[in-house]
């Protein structure tokens, strides 16, 4: 039999961890999103929509930061769904959430070549195809590729030097913010906010989106074996990140809703730039937001590159995914193989074109409240059937929290399913989550027969120390 794979190190600090998960969930659509969002449900009802996603993620959350605390093994939430619901469970759990992470992944992968365009005029050159209506260029698909082979590298060295990318660009995007939010509240105009709510309906198709942009604080499981803080200091960080990434969502929809008259922001490309270019009077502004937005999309993209290669190593580790996805670098402690897997996958999602974008929010959104459905469900399970458990950081009120997480999530589900006014686009979303789901169920005998011949050394492999201290 093989020897284990190698451990991850543990390098991260609390400053680290922070930036992954805010720059996780703050990327690129609070730029480009924030207009059909007030188009949709307007300035009040669009920030109320984003209440209504935070109070999901927030219940959902609680379970993430008990069950991080107290099973701090790389890939999260295959552990936990592992001890609840066994390896099939852990299956379908963490490659739901793999088509999350790599929608984000692709989804910046596509957003960078938006942003080059709005900085550098006339940069779309070299026609090759329509897509959805919208014209495919060369030089726009070339930039989306070059990050892609970039943001490869940057994790090929090693979770300390990603780590360190991803603290300078958050940092530099809260100052960014800064500087749209402060001038924006003052010199905006209220009568720009009416209608504060156009329909109910708006509003549902807002919140279908918000568990996509809250995506990012569940990073942090999948790096708790790389962490080198207190377990009770994690789950307090994943609490944090959500709370912060409300409050920017939120600034973003009320400095946007002041700034332009709600009758013009359907035909906007970037909204959030063109708000700061009118909060300045000048359109250095809006490209300096843009940067911003740059900054969003490089700490997004890395975060979830982060997330989804340790993932998909731990699944690798476990038996679920094929052994070659657990080899680790000798020097740099990165999983070689997945960082290339990954580094493939987003150079391909340019050739799709902006239209994609919405596309793989809705469809990485329901793969999101999938997962989580899971989590809360093992959340459940292993409080009733490891009471003693050791918990460094405990949920109050568990039972409570944990069912409301369930129904929380179901809610969210049902929203995405055929018949809610806020359902999946039929084809292109659906065929995104169907030909996912067909390509795990591909998998799925593979990883029956790795895990029949791992045997009772698969809990071992997936838990580390706390497989002996659960009876595995």
């Amino acid at each position: 039999m093989s020897e284990p794979p190698l451990q991850l190190r543990k390098v991260l600090g609390r400053r680290e961890v922070l930036a992954i998960a805010f720059g996780a969930m703050v990327g690129w659509s609070w730029v480009v999103l924030a207009g059909e969002m007030i188009v949709r449900a307007g300035t009040v009802g669009s920030i109320l929509a984003f209440v209504v996603g935070a109070i999901m993620v927030w219940l959902v959350g609680l379970t993430y930061a008990e069950l991080t605390s107290a099973l701090s093994r790389a890939g999260g939430e295959v552990g936990f769904t592992f001890v609840a619901l066994g390896s099939t469970g852990a299956f379908v759990c963490g490659w739901m959430l793999v088509l999350a992470y790599i929608a984000v992944c692709a989804f910046e992968a596509v957003a960078l070549p938006t942003v080059v365009s709005y900085l550098v005029p006339g940069f779309e050159m070299g026609y090759l195809y329509t897509v959805a209506g919208w014209d495919v260029h060369l030089t726009w698909v070339l930039v989306g590729v070059a990050g892609a082979l970039l943001l490869g590298l940057v994790n090929y060295r090693g979770i300390s030097f990603a780590a360190l990318v991803q603290s300078v660009g958050a940092g530099s995007l809260l100052l960014v913010g800064l500087a749209f939010f402060l001038p924006g509240t003052l010199r905006g105009d209220t009568a720009n906010l009416v209608p504060y709510l156009t329909s109910w309906e708006g509003v549902l198709r807002v919140v279908i989106m918000t568990p996509f942009l809250y995506l990012g604080f569940d990073v942090i499981p999948q790096i708790a074996e790389e962490i080198d803080l207190p377990f009770k200091a994690v789950g307090r960080i994943i609490l944090l990140a959500i709370l912060l990434a409300l409050g920017w969502y939120g600034l973003v929809q009320w400095t946007v809703g002041l700034s332009l008259p709600p009758g013009s922001l359907a035909d906007r490309v970037l909204p959030t730039a063109d708000a700061m270019t009118a909060v300045y009077g000048s359109q250095w502004a809006g490209r300096l937001l843009v940067v911003g937005g740059l900054l969003g999309i490089v700490t997004s993209w890395n975060a979830f590159f982060i997330g989804a290669s340790r993932l998909l190593f731990a699944m690798a580790r476990g038996g679920m995914l094929p052994a070659l996805f657990s080899r680790l670098h000798p020097r740099y402690g990165s999983p070689v193989a997945v960082v290339m897997v990954l580094t493939v996958t987003m150079a391909i999602a340019p050739f799709f074109g902006r239209p994609a974008l919405v596309w793989l929010v809705d469809a990485g959104s329901l793969a999101t409240v999938v997962a989580y459905l899971f989590v809360a469900v093992s959340f459940l399970a292993i409080r009733r059937r490891y009471p003693d458990l050791r918990r460094p950081y405990r949920t109050p009120l568990p039972t409570v929290v944990g069912w409301l997480a369930v129904t929380a999530t179901v809610f969210f589900v049902l929203l995405y399913l055929p018949g809610s006014p806020s359902a999946l686009a039929w084809p292109e979303e659906w065929a995104i989550v169907l030909l996912w789901v067909g390509l795990g169920a591909a998998l799925v005998p593979g990883m029956r027969r790795r895990v029949a011949a791992l045997g009772g050394r698969q809990a071992q492999l997936i838990l580390g120390d706390y497989a002996k201290s659960l009876g595995f």
